[in-house]
């Protein structure tokens, strides 16, 4: 006769494989996990205890909070972050600035993950000494220097918040340009005369403009 499973079906436990140790790099990558897949809506403790099948409660021996999570999970994706080595000190800065584009874009909600939480563990520290050392390599004094390492990102961060949103769109460029095409020339003269070069460009075209203004800015703006 052959042997009767359990009553549930599910037969013996042991034949499960064994859960992960749960320790702080599990938990990030399992809150990572469900940021590419749920994107920044569907991210929260219970889902990412939930996918590792536990309590919430059980996340908070490693985390204070769950801002410290989105802290955690932005660090470690910024450990992918590459640190150009050829060119000159703008060269070099334009290019790390990209490349941390990219690792915000690779992973959908990471952008906005970044325009919520300040990431302040040892890769966004490298990040950081990296930017510091190309700016006063280029010239600039300390102050412009230590004020531009935040604006210089945040301003990254944003468009890679605008992306995660846009990816989500058929069409994200429809509204405005229905609402420009619409708009009275007698009373918006310059958006309607202006509405092509508003929206022409490609974002290649549009990044490097950007960050052209943007380090010509901080070479010229006087010490704050």
């Amino acid at each position: 006769m052959a042997k009767s499973t359990s009553s549930s079906g599910t037969g013996s436990r042991r034949a499960r494989p064994a859960k992960p140790a749960l320790s702080l790099a599990v938990i990030v990558a399992a809150g990572l996990e469900l940021l590419r897949q749920d994107g920044i809506a569907g991210l929260s403790l219970r889902k990412v205890a939930q996918a590792l099948d536990t309590g919430a409660a059980s996340l908070y021996v490693y985390l204070d909070n769950f801002e410290a999570l989105h802290a955690h999970m932005l660090d470690h994706a910024l450990g992918e972050v590459a640190i150009p080595t050829d060119g000159d000190w703008r060269q070099k800065l334009c290019g790390l600035l990209r490349n941390y584009l990219l690792v915000l874009h690779a992973t959908p909600g990471l952008g906005q993950l970044a325009m919520m939480t300040m990431a302040t563990g040892p890769n966004a520290l490298r990040l950081l000494e990296a930017q510091l050392g190309l700016l006063l390599e280029g010239g600039l004094d300390e102050r412009r220097a230590a004020w531009a390492v935040d604006a210089l990102p945040l301003y990254i961060s944003a468009i890679a918040a605008e992306q995660d949103l846009r990816r989500q769109q058929t069409d994200p460029l429809a509204g405005i340009t229905q609402t420009l095409a619409a708009a009275p020339p007698e009373h918006y003269p310059h958006s309607h005369r202006l509405q092509a070069e508003m929206l022409a460009g490609d974002g290649e075209a549009r990044l490097s403009w950007a960050l052209d203004m943007l380090i010509n800015g901080l070479i010229h703006t006087p010490r704050p």
